[in-house]
């Protein structure tokens, strides 16, 4: 059993990736985005945006933990706080922890990717480019055992992530 956290920016690949992963394993993928559209769609405001999903996905990814299922965390993580809720709870669940960054090297497609996106779906939460560039900026640098995988550069990611989990 392992709990893997799938981070990195809007739009670089993360929910894909994790899909990708998930059928093969199997795992069972939360998105802390999923959680928190949902909450806006049921009119749950917070003062601090975003925390109620991730303290659900984090309620949610331990009972499928406490029932034997490898779990995938689909989410920004973008500061220590967050970072440290994943650590905190495969700690108490005696699981290994696998983070994967997932990035898009390419700031042409990354872009493409974060306004494809944006135009597909309604607006609630899902950032545009300046968003994703604003929240760049806000990003702290991953310390600590990690794989990057660049989804501009893999042709085929899925084996080495599998491979990195196990």
């Amino acid at each position: 059993m392992v709990l893997a956290v799938f981070a990195g920016l809007p739009g670089v690949g993360k929910s894909t990736l994790a899909a990708s992963v998930a059928a093969e394993l199997p795992a069972a993928v939360l998105a802390v985005d999923t959680v928190d559209f949902a909450l806006q769609r049921y009119a749950v405001h917070e003062t601090r945006p975003g925390y109620a999903a991730y303290g659900v996905v984090a309620a949610l990814a331990e009972e499928q933990l406490k029932i034997g299922h490898h779990v995938i965390i689909d989410a920004v993580s973008p500061v220590k706080a967050a970072r440290e809720l994943w650590v905190d709870l495969a700690e108490r669940m005696a699981v290994p922890l696998r983070v994967v960054e997932v990035v898009c090297g390419d700031d042409t497609e990354h872009r493409r990717r974060v306004e494809s996106r944006y135009e597909s779906r309604d607006h609630d939460g899902v950032p545009d480019w300046v968003r994703v560039v604003e929240r760049q900026s806000e990003y702290e640098p991953y310390l600590g055992p990690r794989l990057v995988v660049d989804t501009y550069l893999a042709k085929d990611p899925v084996p080495q992530v599998i491979s990195y989990l196990s």
